[in-house]
């Protein structure tokens, strides 16, 4: 499947990716078949109602969302930031950041050099490691203005990783997919706006907002989702 060109344009599509842009399936475990399955054919309003906006403002940025293979099994990258960071202060997320000029077209393959470019800046990955194997739809986080291309990767040689920089990322740790299934792992906060969204209770972490619900979206489309208590409710400030 490499090279393969994705529809995009404004409001939420997928990037052009060129020939050559670093998009394969080859070799992956077949465990990941149904996620590589869902980011071909999944649309943007079936992630998410946060779609960026007609008129292209916004800051262009992405993320990796890394598969991997542990002791548990099947898992998943993500990071803790910073507690002194001006956006999403202390969120767990996935590794991602802005778009740089020297990753290329934010319509072209620019967002795949930029998620495994910010990966290693946040937590040491060697990205020779890391098989990109799809792109999800752009999406919108509305309170940091961020248009969001979310990358697919396949951890194929881990290498090890660490929190970079203390004054961008607290921590850096590897979640269980099979935590993440687990009803009892699962919930809904409840945002001071109002706004209700998926959440998981995983590694002495919760994690919530734009990476929560794409987790949820993954897990629900690649038919990993069990039946969970959506009636539970957890506060933001669930540690206090």
């Amino acid at each position: 499947m490499t090279g393969v060109t994705r529809a995009g344009g404004a409001g939420g599509g997928r990037p052009e990716l060129s020939a050559g842009a670093g998009l394969s399936t080859d070799g992956l475990p077949s465990w990941l078949d149904p996620v590589a399955e869902a980011a071909r054919t999944v649309q943007p309003l079936q992630l998410s109602r946060f779609l960026p906006p007609e008129s292209g403002a916004g800051r262009q940025s992405a993320v990796l969302i890394l598969f991997g293979e542990g002791a548990a099994g099947p898992e998943l990258l993500l990071l803790e930031r910073a507690g002194t960071l001006r956006s999403h202060a202390g969120q767990p997320s996935f590794p991602g950041g802005a778009l740089d000029p020297e990753d290329g077209d934010p319509a072209d393959d620019g967002p795949l050099r930029a998620a495994l470019r910010e990966a290693e800046e946040e937590t040491g990955l060697d990205p020779a490691g890391v098989q990109l194997f799809g792109v999800l739809p752009r999406l919108y986080i509305p309170v940091s203005r961020f248009v969001v291309t979310p990358v697919l990767g396949w951890w194929r040689e881990p290498s090890p990783v660490t929190a970079v920089d203390p004054g961008e990322t607290a921590r850096v740790f590897t979640v269980p997919v099979a935590d993440l299934t687990d009803p009892a792992n699962r919930a809904v906060t409840v945002h001071p706006s109002g706004h209700e969204g998926p959440a998981f209770l995983v590694e002495s972490a919760l994690v919530w907002g734009f990476t929560a619900g794409v987790i949820d979206r993954i897990l629900h489309y690649s038919g990993w989702e069990l039946p969970w208590d959506r009636s539970r409710r957890v506060p933001l400030d669930w540690r206090a």
